[in-house]
Formats: C-alpha cells, structure tokens, sequence
C-alpha cells in the first residue's frame, strides 16, 4: 500500500537545506555588526547570498545534486510566497512579486559568480549593491562581507558531499566587524 503522506527524502534534505539558509540569514551579527539593514529587502538579500553559497557548493555534485537543487529552490520560493501572503499582499500581485524576486536571485547568482572568479573589484560592488542598497555600507563592511563570501565558499567547498546532499549546509559566524579584529589581533 502506497501512503499519501510519504516524506521524500530529497524534499526533506531541500527543507532542511533552506531552514539552515535562514537561520544563517536571521544572525543578528549581519544586521548589527555588518550593517546589512534590518530590513524586508535586507533580509531577502542575506538569504538569497546563503542560498547562493549552498547552490554554488551543490553545482559540484551534478547531475545527482540536480534534483536537491530544484527542490531547494522551490522550498525558498514556496516561503517567498507564503511570507508575501503573511505581509498582505493581495493574491493577483503574489505571482508578479515572486517572479521579480526569482529575477533578482537569478541576477545576484550571477553577480556572485562573477565577483568569485574575477575577484574583489568585481564582488565587493555587487555585494555593495545588493546587501547594502541604499545604506551607506562603507568599505570596511563591505570588505568583511567579501571576506565572509570568499571564506564560506571555501568551507562548504570542504564540506562532504554527503552531508550537503542531506541538506546539513554548516555555515560559520558571520563576520566580526573591524574593530573587533584589529582588537582581537593586538
């Protein structure tokens, strides 16, 4: 007998996957210590640059990734929509909201891309761009946001397969601000 209420276990690694992709999101440390505004937009920015990150790590293990990848992005659009709902807009703008959202996080895989293979002259605007808005960020926020990038590539691309297929994406602190290191090193 085949029961209706199964769980597939791609979608309970894509679930367990997005939940990690927003807890990392929510750290206060983003919004507090590296002035990522609190905001909507501020907070969709920092979950699409998470998901970013795990997307880019699942890349190396195509073709069986492939499927965990699809429904890992559907997980985080299903919860764009929902939240939408929850914030009251109505039901013939959801669509229109999601598919501008979808553009954007197409937009900043693409720019995060590029700013990892062509370096810091290339991620540092992006991030600037699209973390910060229109927030003066300063260039020490936005070079530890660099910094953060270029180190959680790093260690999820050491991050076994395994784990990551079963949606265990382990994410490191958010960075310390500036002064905070410079008095950490003394």
């Amino acid at each position: 007998m085949i029961s209706l209420f199964r769980r597939s276990p791609l979608r309970d690694a894509a679930e367990r996957a997005y939940q990690r992709v927003v807890a990392q999101a929510r750290e206060p440390g983003f919004f507090h210590d590296c002035g990522v505004p609190d905001t909507i937009d501020g907070r969709f920015e920092l979950i699409c640059l998470h998901a970013f990150l795990y997307l880019h790590r699942l890349k190396r293990e195509r073709p069986r990734a492939a499927g965990l990848g699809q429904r890992f992005f559907d997980a985080m659009f299903a919860d764009f929509d929902r939240s939408l709902r929850e914030l009251g807009t109505g039901d013939l703008s959801v669509g229109r909201e999601v598919k501008r959202m979808a553009q954007a996080f197409y937009g900043r895989i693409q720019a995060y891309e590029r700013g990892l293979d062509s370096g810091d002259s290339v991620l540092k605007p992006a991030l600037e761009r699209n973390l910060f808005g229109t927030a003066p960020a300063g260039s020490a926020r936005v070079e530890d946001m660099a910094i953060y990038l270029r180190r959680e590539a790093a260690r999820l691309g050491a991050q076994g397969a395994a784990e990551l297929l079963a949606g265990a994406v382990a994410f490191g602190p958010p960075p310390a601000p500036a002064a905070h290191r410079a008095a950490a090193e003394s």
